[in-house]
């Protein structure tokens, strides 16, 4: 394919921009852009001075929202509200001799959204109040299926390959995207080649003193095509293993943050801390409190780590669980669906969901049957939702640069291209069956494993719907499923083939306490629905 090169300038953003004079109109949760010009000229402007806008909601509550430097004397703030009405900004700026950064003042009017992009027509998402699943902040539930795009901000994935795998992703019911903007995973030392994008390196000293701006106009484009897309970008701030807080220093990381939070706060993103993250690597749970401290619009906040709560000092701070099992083949699933179930167990109460499992042929394994069983265990067991990864995809690997490197001698774990990788038939499965559980109120189901003998899985509502996986068992068996402690009562019956999303109806059956399906229609693994039956047909789902 061509690529067509345009001007940065004009690809960057659609949202509101005007002069720090003019006034500005946003459509609710979208983001405005003020342009600010400093007065004085500053060797480092990143790390001799701050900016701040406090802005005024029409409620009476302030924000103070972080500015970031644009480069020359041009620095900017971005703000987005679900709130319509009148909102007043003034700025602050730790130079008070800058005239026109400090004491800049202005309104912006926010009106109602009038698009389909569901991320702001609904608002960005936050936790349900049960404290199980994930909602856009106007209670229309959320269903997380992410994707791993560790090294999707490098220029090994152009950006017409970006454009490409955004749209393979949504077509498929992809709903967010895990993606690195910070020290990659895997590669030894910092400030590699290999972090390029088409602007060069984010920074251009070890401890993030010196900032490129021109990086991150490009991650810009990135970032907000995936929201255009109705994608949450889950961002992660860099990686604890190999490369990370040490490294940089608590400091440079926190100058790293108020830049992501001053450039991608007002978007509808998710802040993932840090990639496998550790205590013994470092003040990562200092740099959660700074992180959480200094974003004013209050995204969701977790940590990657196979250490579950324990990985740092504190849990209290983060919004949701995140899991970080590996890549051990069936080992791994057995595993992570325990955690789910673990993690349901503890207190206080939070989403739980597998961030980072079983990439699909990673290291030539872990193919698409071993995604669907990884699904439907953790979702079935209570996992807000679920995170797939593909090996070529979350690296952006090409046939020129692997651009994944192991612990053992600095060997790649594989040569797969994202282009393989995003093919893999374990990526269409998964949406499909994100898809039949959208048809049924998912946000409600509780794990129900009295329903079921070992080995199998179950979720739903008691007398209303239950959902059934049967993994695969040996070959040339046929036989039906055995569902117990059953309330009374007539139900339509199906079989959901997870890998074609092929349909099976088998009618409505009266059942009481233990009752026995029809056999599966062939030997491979079935998702089993029983839904209450209605006398309207218009009622069902």
């Amino acid at each position: 394919m061509k690529l067509v090169v345009t001007p940065i300038c004009s690809l960057l953003l659609t949202c509101v921009a005007a002069s720090a004079s003019a006034g500005y109109t946003v459509e609710a949760n979208r983001v405005v852009e003020i342009k600010l010009q400093s007065s004085r000229t500053y060797e480092n402007p990143f790390t001799e001075i701050e900016l701040d806008a406090i802005v005024t909601q029409p409620d009476g509550k302030e924000l103070r929202v972080p500015g970031f430097w644009t480069g020359g004397g041009r620095w900017c703030f971005r703000y987005a509200s679900d709130q319509t009405g009148k909102h007043t900004w003034r700025t602050e700026c730790t130079d008070k001799k800058n005239a026109k950064l400090h004491g800049a003042k202005g309104a912006i009017a926010v009106v109602k959204y009038e698009g389909d992009n569901s991320l702001y027509q609904h608002g960005p998402i936050s936790v349900a109040k049960n404290q199980r699943y994930f909602e856009h902040v106007d209670g229309t539930p959320f269903f997380w299926l992410g994707d791993t795009w560790w090294k999707g901000l490098c220029k090994r994935l152009t950006w017409e390959g970006f454009q490409e795998l955004t749209a393979d992703r949504k077509k498929k019911g992809f709903t967010v995207v895990q993606i690195v903007c910070g020290s990659y995973p895997d590669e030894l030392g910092l400030l590699k080649q290999s972090w390029e994008n088409e602007g060069g390196m984010p920074y251009l000293k070890v401890d993030f003193s010196v900032v490129n701006p021109e990086y991150f106009k490009y991650a810009d484009r990135r970032i907000k095509h995936l929201i255009d897309a109705g994608i949450v970008p889950a961002i992660v701030g860099g990686w604890g293993r190999a490369v990370g807080i040490n490294a940089v220093g608590l400091e440079g990381y926190q100058r790293h943050f108020r830049n992501l939070i001053a450039r991608y706060g007002a978007y509808p993103v998710v802040w993932i801390l840090g990639g496998e993250t550790q205590k013994k690597q470092g003040p990562w749970y200092a740099l959660a409190e700074y992180l959480d401290a200094t974003d004013p619009f209050e995204r969701l906040l977790t940590n990657h780590s196979s250490h579950r709560r324990e990985a740092l000092e504190d849990h209290v701070i983060f919004d949701f669980d995140m899991d970080a099992t590996g890549h051990r083949g069936w080992e791994t699933v057995n595993s992570a669906i325990n955690k789910i179930k673990d993690y349901r167990a503890v207190a206080p109460i939070k989403p739980v969901l597998t961030g980072e499992a079983c990439y699909e042929q990673h290291m030539q394994g872990n193919f698409a049957d071993l995604q669907r069983h990884l699904f439907w265990g953790c979702i079935l067991s209570g996992a807000a939702g679920h995170t797939y990864g593909a090996a070529g995809v979350w690296h952006m690997g090409t046939p020129e640069e692997h651009g994944n490197w192991g612990g053992w001698k600095h060997q790649p774990y594989d040569l797969t291209t994202w282009r393989e990788g995003m093919n893999f038939p374990g990526s269409t499965q998964l949406g499909r069956s994100k898809a039949l559980l959208e048809q049924y109120p998912w946000q409600r189901f509780e794990p129900h494993p009295e329903w079921v003998e070992n080995e199998r899985f179950a979720a739903g509502i008691a007398g209303e719907v239950i959902f059934i996986y049967q993994p695969k068992r040996k070959n040339y068996v046929w036989d039906g499923i055995t569902v117990k402690n059953l309330q009374p009562g007539a139900y339509s019956v199906l079989y959901f083939d997870p890998v074609s999303g092929r349909r099976f109806d088998h009618g409505i059956v009266t059942v009481s306490g233990t009752w026995t399906s029809p056999n599966v229609p062939t030997p491979q693994d079935w998702v089993l629905v029983l839904e209450k039956a209605t006398t309207n047909k218009e009622d069902a789902p």
